[in-house]
């Protein structure tokens, strides 16, 4: 192109520390031939993720710092995007690398398909052992199904993509995002642009590092989160509802009927002792799938892959079983 559009970008972040320099870093050193404007929407933090935006800022003009009081991400896009100056919009977050050429692969993919958001793929990367096994766990079928964003595949319209650059004009017609959706809220977002006609499209092309969590602790909070908010867009979008979302709580009810029935039968029925086959014929399942899937995987990394798979699936399932009703109240509801 011969005159490159400026894009803002918007960056939610909270209790980042060990990140945030590095995310900004990624940003600004973009190769991009037009302006970069880099807003950083700050929550309340534990550590010194506030002091080092402000630091970062003073010496980066294209920077600019606000504060995000309720730390929810939904509500640092909202206030980010409200002091950014141009009309493309690219969503990052602090706990991302944004890779080389990012930018503009991702707004000439925007131009020349005339969608409203292009997004790519979480490329996960580790850099401890564990990591390096939720990083491969993130990027499997076995892990995560067969969303591209996940796994890949070829440039395509898409329910909703990681992260994305936006036309701001489709953010601004949908109502931004949906401040009481506290997980999923892309892809809510991306529901009500595709429902105006808006083109959500996916190019795998566009990658992003993202760094998983640290701990299984922490592992497995993520994924109940995510259960739970899943659960949240099944209930008021039904049509959504899919294998890849079902298999997870049906895994978690089976090996829990079957662990249940199994020490049952320990202190009753001895044939009730044959419930423990089910968690049993799981753990042998994600063992046989890890190990078939993580050829040239180290050893240290492919032996934690079945535990990390486990956690993963039934953290997921658990919260989307658990999920309340009252967790959220949609849009319409509110209005009512």
């Amino acid at each position: 192109m011969s005159e490159w559009p400026a894009v803002s970008v918007l960056m939610p972040v909270r209790n980042e520390e060990p990140y945030l320099a590095d995310a900004v870093r990624h940003v600004l050193g973009q190769d991009y031939p037009g302006p970069i404007q880099l807003v950083v929407a700050v929550g309340p933090s534990k550590d010194r993720t506030a002091r080092i935006a402000a630091e970062l800022a003073a010496c980066e003009p294209r920077l600019t710092v606000v504060e995000n009081p309720t730390g929810k991400i939904p509500s640092g896009l909202n206030i980010a995007l409200a002091k950014a100056s141009y009309d493309i919009v690219a969503r990052m977050d602090g706990h991302a690398l944004m890779r080389p050429g990012y930018l503009r692969t991702g707004v000439a993919e925007l131009i020349k398909t005339g969608a409203a958001d292009v997004g790519g793929v979480m490329a996960a990367e580790g850099t401890s052992p564990f990591q390096r096994g939720v990083a491969w766990a993130m990027t499997s079928k076995a892990g995560v199904g067969s969303a591209a964003w996940h796994t890949g595949g070829q440039p395509a319209p898409a329910d909703s993509a990681y992260l994305g650059i936006y036309q701001r004009q489709a953010i601004n017609n949908a109502g931004g995002w949906d401040e009481t959706m506290l997980r999923a809220e892309d892809w809510e977002l991306n529901y009500r642009i595709r429902s105006q006609g808006g083109l959500v499209w996916c190019t795998p092309e566009l990658q992003v590092t993202y760094r998983p969590r640290r701990t299984i602790r922490a592992l497995a909070s993520q994924y109940w989160h995510y259960g739970r908010w899943r659960r949240v867009v099944m209930r008021e979008h039904p049509e959504t509802a899919s294998f890849r979302y079902l298999a997870p709580p049906g895994a978690a009810v089976a090996v829990t009927v079957g662990t249940l029935a199994g020490i049952a039968g320990l202190i009753t029925s001895p044939w009730l002792t044959l419930g423990f086959a089910i968690p049993v014929t799981y753990l042998v399942g994600v063992s046989a799938a890890s190990a078939m899937l993580s050829e040239g995987v180290p050893p240290g990394i492919r032996a934690r892959l079945p535990l990390i798979l486990a956690v993963m699936h039934m953290s997921w399932g658990a919260g989307f079983l658990l999920s309340p009703r009252g967790l959220h109240r949609s849009r319409a509801s509110t209005a009512q």
